[in-house]
């Protein structure tokens, strides 16, 4: 399957892209993620969050949308 990723604030500087799309045949998040990782080493490094659905998801969820947002921690006001 292909999965969009799009990156976020500091994320698109360490990735030098706001949004690719990537070929994935796992089913977790983290999987994905461990992809992502040996793309970009320094992502490891960066604190994030992700998002499927327009939702929060933990790094361990089940990936079940084609497209994923990571972006930095925000806080609210």
């Amino acid at each position: 399957m292909f999965v969009i990723v799009k990156y976020f604030g500091m994320l698109t500087e360490v990735t030098n892209c706001r949004e690719e799309t990537v070929e994935f045949s796992g089913q977790f998040i983290s999987e994905l993620l461990d992809e992502l990782f040996l793309k970009y080493p320094n992502l490891k490094e960066k604190q994030f969050q992700v998002a499927q659905n327009q939702e929060l998801e933990s790094f361990d969820s089940k990936l079940t949308s084609t497209e994923i947002v990571l972006m930095p921690p925000f806080s609210g006001g």
